[in-house]
């Protein structure tokens, strides 16, 4: 599928999107640009669940501006990418490892054959735990990871991470899996208003966001379900164990929101807390989608980018921000 553009959410220039297929066999939709001029390497942007390409051409653009190459996917079940079941407005996977396959594919197909080294990563909430799980292993290893809300544990808007293990658990057992849970059709209802939502402070971008989903409805889906709640809880519970951290091959920044009610902050400090050669950061007042916030709050993020990933001269100290851990 081509990437979508319109003039309130244009595509940054000179994007090629291309098709790469999974070891099971799922067909991704993958993009990469190339920055002209002098290139500092490649950041691979890995989105959260539910997302696609087209709401990260801010980012991608900023990071073209930094001298970045950009490769970039939508995971299976959602964006451009292969529906796992017959209702495309289903978010779904069995197991985290899927995820782990679409990672090493795009990895191996789009990135690693078209992009110039060193390569970064840049991982969004799902993509921060995919990614994690990749630099734990050696044959997927980044130079640097940055991780923005990584999904480690339920924030408040859902029950405890325990609670909803068990009962996805027992959804899964009874032949739920592939329930889904409220899923909102895109186009179908109307979308919630900014007031009270849990993801951005930031109105403009916001309403940029249910532009593209009122432009394109076709690279969005609702609600998770009862399957993939209890894939991401097994993998949230791996990634509990002080191996995990352990394991971890690059250096990696944990960048919270200090608002964030989609993802856990408790989890992500205890995670912290186990960092080798990393830290996490909180910047206070953000909600879940650092990347989409208030240009103060994005500043701070990229003050902290800027210095853990090298090479960018002169760049602020993610000092600034406050530390959960060291």
């Amino acid at each position: 599928m081509e990437l979508v553009s319109f003039p309130g959410n244009p595509a940054p220039p000179g994007g090629v999107a291309s098709t790469v297929v999974t070891a099971d066999g799922i067909r991704l939709r993958a993009a990469v640009w190339r920055p002209p001029g002098a290139r500092r390497g490649t950041v691979c942007l890995l989105q959260g669940r539910a997302e696609a390409i087209e709401k990260y051409y801010e980012v991608i653009g900023e990071l073209l501006g930094r001298g970045f190459a950009v490769a970039t996917l939508d995971w299976r079940g959602q964006g451009g990418s292969e529906r796992r079941l017959p209702d495309p407005a289903k978010g779904h996977v069995d197991d985290f490892a899927e995820y782990d396959r679409d990672l090493e594919a795009f990895m191996r197909q789009a990135a690693l054959p078209d992009c110039p080294p060193p390569f970064y990563a840049l991982a969004h909430s799902t993509g921060g735990l995919v990614a994690l799980r990749a630099a734990t292993r050696t044959r997927l290893v980044f130079d640097r990871l940055v991780t923005t809300g990584p999904l480690l544990g339920l924030g408040a808007v859902y029950p405890s991470t325990a609670l909803v293990r068990r009962l996805a658990t027992l959804g899964v057992l009874f032949g739920l899996g592939d329930r889904g849970l409220g899923a909102l059709r895109p186009g179908r209802r109307a979308a919630p208003g900014f007031e009270g939502n849990p993801l951005t402070g930031d109105r403009a971008r916001y309403d940029r966001t249910l532009a593209l989903m009122q432009a394109a409805p076709q690279l969005f889906v609702g609600a998770p379900t009862v399957g993939w709640l209890q894939a991401a809880t097994a993998a949230m519970r791996a990634a509990e164990r002080p191996d995990f951290a352990a394991a971890l091959k690059v250096p990696v920044l944990v960048v919270a929101a200090g608002e964030d009610r989609i993802v856990s902050n408790r989890a992500i400090e205890r995670f912290g807390r186990t960092l080798r050669i990393g830290r996490a950061v909180i910047l206070p007042g953000a909600q879940h989608e650092i990347l989409m916030e208030r240009d103060r709050i994005r500043a701070l993020f990229w003050a902290a980018f800027d210095a853990f990933v090298p090479g960018e001269a002169g760049a602020g100290q993610p000092a600034r921000a406050s530390s959960a851990a060291s």
